[in-house]
């Protein structure tokens, strides 16, 4: 923790310094959305001052746009570890885009496939297959997460996995419990029955390095907006299978890749803000002693990001854990940390989480309560989802003094609540 260059990043982040009335802002709503560097904001402004065009003519901003375009795409692949260019697909975000490629995939399904889903998805893994498979006539099956590991079981999905299983789609880490499962695992699993692979990798990609090659998985989703970017999705996908699918398009648009799956005018801006997000993260791996390509420095920074967001996470888990009647809703075993992500939510009994946010908010503690997209753990866990949890998400620009704070708050106001019963 005490080599990572907090101070230094925290210099990036202009939003951090920012103050209301006076009172200090402690970001903890990284989940839903980070912060970005001004290197970010410069290059999104930059873009639409000097090189605001569409992309396909031959005069100086709409080549300097096509340039732009590229970069993305090229940082991006570094970003996941991607083969080719032309496997990176952005669009407007991780929800847009599955939609887009489960009505494609759709096309080379028949009523009777099978699609497995998991209980412990964002609702954006779960409801473009569930109305995919409405349309089509498709099997749904569901394999829940196992609430002593709080992850999904190879074991469990094996038992699953049928002759007729087209797709499984699964998520890298859960926005709500935090927990990672073991995708590259899964995924062997799946792809033994013969079944393509769909990973929702929007909450692991600002906390681990990603790489798709490894991992053997089909297609990768995740949103620039989680990890210092802006609002934008991303999707990966295996190049053969890509090449060989046929996209609900334009007639008239490019059939080339990855354009043919860029529908319309593509957010040139914004991909100039992806490209300043990911050198971001190349540039704090040189900071941290790292060297090399830009993936080799990505991955330096992932190293010493994530064992700081450890560090922050195990002081929230034990501070948080001396509440009475306080339960974690994921792992807390100090030995497992590297089996989450940095995302720890928590009910209280007796206090519904709105109240306690509420309060917390008030102090200018960001964070959300909710369900939070997290429809299928809720109702797993038996969580009324109109209540959800409070759900308190680190980053790594965040520090052990705003968790000690944001702990001092957490007890004060249960406490308090508790008087008022």
């Amino acid at each position: 923790m005490a080599d990572f260059p907090i101070e230094a990043v925290r210099g990036k982040f202009p939003a951090l310094a920012l103050t209301d009335k006076g009172r200090r802002r402690i970001y903890l709503d990284n989940p839903a959305g980070t912060q970005v560097p001004q290197a970010v904001a410069e290059a999104v402004s930059r873009c639409l001052l000097t090189t605001n065009a569409n992309l396909g003519g031959f005069f100086e901003t709409t080549v300097a746009a096509q340039t732009v375009a590229d970069d993305a795409h090229a940082a991006m692949a570094d970003f996941v570890g991607a083969a080719s260019v032309e496997e990176i697909v952005i669009g407007a975000n991780m929800t847009t885009l599955t939609y887009h490629m489960s009505r494609t995939l759709g096309r080379t399904m028949k009523p009777g496939d099978e699609i497995i889903l998991t209980r412990m998805d964002h609702e954006g893994n779960v409801s473009p297959w569930l109305q995919l498979a409405e349309d089509l006539g498709l099997v749904v099956r569901f394999v829940p997460f196992d609430e002593g590991s709080w992850q999904v079981e190879e074991a469990v999905l094996q038992k699953l996995l049928s002759e007729k299983t087209r797709l499984v789609a699964l998520n890298y880490a859960s926005n709500l419990t935090g927990s990672i499962n073991r995708v590259k695992a899964l995924t062997a699993i799946a792809k033994q029955a013969g079944a393509l692979v769909y990973v929702d990798a929007v909450q692991f990609a600002p906390h681990g390095l990603i790489d798709v090659e490894a991992l053997g998985c089909d297609f990768l989703v995740c949103s620039a907006y989680k990890f210092f970017g802006p609002h934008m999705g991303i999707l990966w996908g295996r190049r053969d299978l890509i090449d060989a699918l046929k996209p609900y398009k334009c007639r008239c648009s490019s059939n080339g890749l990855p354009e043919r799956f860029e529908l319309g005018t593509p957010q040139i801006e914004l991909m100039a803000g992806l490209t300043a997000a990911i050198d971001y993260f190349a540039d704090l791996g040189a900071a941290a002693g790292g060297s090399g390509s830009r993936r080799q420095r990505i991955a330096k920074a992932f190293e010493v990001s994530i064992a700081y967001e450890n560090a922050l996470t195990r002081q929230l888990i034990e501070g948080l854990s001396d509440i009475e009647g306080l339960t974690i809703r994921g792992i807390t075993d100090p030995e497992r940390l590297g089996e989450r992500v940095p995302t720890v939510s928590f009910t209280v009994e007796g206090i519904a989480p709105e109240t306690i946010v509420r309060q917390m908010n008030g102090e200018n503690i960001f964070l959300w309560s909710g369900h939070n997209y997290a429809w299928e753990i809720v109702h797993q866990l038996g969580i009324p989802p109109e209540q959800g949890v409070v759900r308190i998400g680190i980053a790594h620009y965040n520090t052990a003094a705003e968790i000690g704070e944001t702990l001092e708050s957490v007890h004060r106001m249960v406490a308090m609540l508790r008087q008022q019963r």
